[in-house]
């Protein structure tokens, strides 16, 4: 049996996640990581909303803990967990969309956590995400979740392939139902804890506060720009959209206007139809893969988003840790700053963060200022 540290958030996932590595027969440690988001200004207090880092989640994680009777720490990352909030910031000032679960994931709790368990004794580390952990011989892979409703496989495409040996991801072989099940039964008191939706450090869905607490310098109003370069009227700051958003736009044009590009130098956001916004592929860089890296084209399945359904594609891998994405059929909203997965079935062959959409057309605006520069990186 091994030595497991459990990251517990809190929730009912991490939870039971413990709960089985125990009846297992494993020596666990539950560990709290403590952010400090709840000191992030008054828009960050606890009392916003059920999460995973709040002085109330750190509470439940330690009722849990006395309740399996395991050993438990609080262990202080809120200097490091304050670059994630820097890095979020900055990717809405460049004109992005990021994604701060994936580098949570891969950086926090998969880098240094794991670091901090290995100066426990730990041989593997275990969290309450619903992906899994597949022995094929002697290596080890990623697959999707049982239970596809939950699968959080994509934010966790990041992940260095060497750890996935010393990872341990139970909850990934049930339901939700039957997790919730589990937790009733043995009377853990977070059994009914509802799940947490949003971002931990964004209040109430309110993001641009803590863009602009952290880039004061944003807010700048700026103008919507059609395809051609025709300025169709002012927006209040380029932080406020997201490539493929049509509500909350603010403007009148007689026809569905969807967000096609974001242009930070010009403080401008064209907009175009549902047909502008479609995509035949995308340019991906800081690519990691969980297979041998390959060198030829890679048939396989492509996630853009977190709840975006797999697209047929092929994956052309380049120089420098970048590859081109080439869609079957176009795809909607390519977002700069979100993850491109790759899938071959339920296995996740690696990911990169989406530099840059290939158009099946020229838009007749200059490329956006990401298309030859990378998202913001956190932990390098």
């Amino acid at each position: 049996m091994a030595r497991v540290v459990v990251a517990m958030s809190g929730g009912v996932d991490s939870s039971v996640a413990a709960l089985l590595l125990k009846r297992a027969g494993h020596e666990v440690i539950g560990v709290f990581m403590r952010t400090g988001v709840q000191h992030e200004g008054d828009a960050c207090e606890p009392r916003h909303k059920q999460g995973c880092c709040s002085a109330l989640d750190a509470q439940d994680a330690r009722r849990v803990a006395d309740r399996l009777d395991i050993p438990f720490y609080a262990f202080d990352y809120a200097e490091e967990f304050d670059r994630i909030i820097t890095y979020f910031a900055d990717e809405y000032a460049s004109g992005r969309t990021p994604n701060p679960c994936v580098v949570c994931n891969t950086w926090l709790k998969f880098g240094k956590l794991w670091h901090q368990a290995r100066r426990l004794g730990a041989d593997c580390i275990a969290t309450g995400h619903y992906a899994r952990i597949v022995q094929n011989g002697g290596s080890y892979e990623l697959h999707r979740a049982v239970d596809l409703d939950k699968d959080q496989s994509y934010v966790l495409f990041g992940l260095r392939v060497e750890i996935l040996s010393n990872l341990l991801l139970t909850v990934g072989e049930f339901t939700k139902t039957q997790i919730r099940a589990l937790a009733r039964e043995a009377n853990l008191p977070v059994s009914e804890k509802p799940d947490s939706q949003e971002i931990c450090f964004v209040p109430a869905g309110r993001y641009v506060e803590v863009v602009r607490k952290r880039r004061p310098d944003l807010g700048r109003k700026g103008v919507f720009l059609d395809r051609d370069g025709n300025v169709l009227g002012e927006h209040p700051g380029i932080e406020n959209f997201t490539v493929g958003q049509r509500k909350g736009l603010g403007i009148a044009t007689g026809s569905r206007r969807f967000v096609l590009e974001i242009i930070p130098s010009r403080d401008a956001v064209v907009l175009g139809s549902r047909e502008d916004c479609l995509v035949s592929g995308l340019l991906a860089e800081r690519v990691n893969w969980l297979i041998p890296p390959p060198s030829e084209l890679v048939r396989c399945e492509v996630k853009i988003r977190y709840r975006s359904r797999p697209a047929q594609a092929w994956v052309k891998p380049l120089a420098a840790d970048t590859a081109e994405v080439r869609f079957d059929e176009p795809q909607m909203a390519v977002t700069p700053g979100q993850a491109a997965v790759f899938y071959d079935g339920s296995r996740v062959l690696g990911g990169g963060w989406i530099a840059k959409p290939l158009r099946h057309h020229a838009t007749g605006i200059e490329e956006p200022a990401y298309s030859s520069g990378s998202p913001s990186s956190v932990g390098e």
